[in-house]
């Protein structure tokens, strides 16, 4: 077991010629080195340093704020000034948008090759973390590159969706979601129910047992958001369940899943956040990413 020993009185080591702290570790003696002459000058440079940091900068907490500091500089005002100048370098441009309509400045090349580049840095600041940095989307978050819409692919169905959002307590925005069926019906029913989806898709042949009982649990209880073909309805939301294109996943396990948890998923309503104009800019950049109607 190591023991450490404290000596009150100071020696000379024998092998270094330097005198010790005192301490002893298992009889290693602590030498009492003085610090490199350049550590001790940075280190008295950093305290004056932050000194002049205290005296310039904001740094101490008051009551209710900070002291302003001699520069008078602060990180907030600095951003806010910075968003102003672009508003400012943008205000031709974003004129140009909000005056426009959103079918003229498709028409429009120079109108189009504008609303894209606003909207692909606008996209990249705000979607890209749900729908990836090409509209590909995940799980869960819709492929913006493809032609499946739950709410419609419009210019205008798109631009609703932007801003105000899904189920984000916004009263205009989509509200509809997937009902939880576990309380409604057994697993059996599930299971089989979840077959005859898989059906519609092609993934399960028709003629399959399972397949065929959930068709009777399915046109009592689904169709009337799926439609009695199972291609969904975009007033509802309801998702197309015949094209094989799955948001959550294809699978059997999954699909059960859905039916008896439900689905809900939340997009945020951005016209609150984001000026008119780049809500525009954000519509064509999806809707022009290859999968608008």
């Amino acid at each position: 077991m190591s023991t450490a020993h404290e000596s009150h009185d100071t020696d000379v080591d024998a092998k270094s010629g330097k005198t010790t702290t005192g301490h002893e570790w298992d009889g290693i003696r602590e030498l009492n080195n003085p610090l490199p002459r350049w550590w001790l000058w940075s280190f008295y440079a950093c305290i004056v340093w932050a000194v002049g940091y205290w005296i310039l900068y904001p740094a101490w907490p008051l009551v209710s704020s900070a002291t302003p500091g001699l520069l008078g500089w602060n990180s907030r005002t600095a951003v806010q000034e910075q968003l102003t100048d672009l508003a400012a370098l943008r205000a031709a441009s974003s004129a140009r948008l909000n005056t426009a309509s959103l079918e003229e400045i498709e028409r429009s090349p120079d109108l189009l090759s504008l609303a894209r580049a606003e909207g692909r840095v606008a996209f990249a600041d705000n979607c890209a973390p749900c729908h990836g940095a090409g509209g590909g989307g995940a799980k869960g978050f819709p492929n913006l590159n493809d032609d499946d819409w739950l709410w419609g692919g419009t210019l205008a169905q798109i631009q609703a969706t932007i801003a105000h959002g899904i189920r984000a307590g916004d009263d205009e925005g989509h509200q509809g979601n997937m009902t939880p069926f576990a309380g409604v019906l057994s697993r059996a029913q599930i299971s089989d129910t979840a077959d005859y989806v898989r059906s519609l898709a092609g993934l399960v042949p028709a003629t399959d047992p399972g397949a065929q009982r959930g068709a009777v649990v399915f046109k009592a209880n689904c169709a009337v958001c799926h439609g009695e073909d199972g291609k969904g309805k975009l007033e509802l939301g309801s998702k197309n369940l015949t094209d094989n294109i799955w948001l959550y996943g294809g699978d059997k396990a999954t699909i059960m899943q859905t039916i008896a948890l439900g689905r809900g998923g939340v997009m945020p309503a951005w016209g609150t956040r984001l000026p008119a104009s780049t809500i525009k800019a954000l519509t064509v950049y999806v809707h022009t990413l290859g999968g608008g109607q």
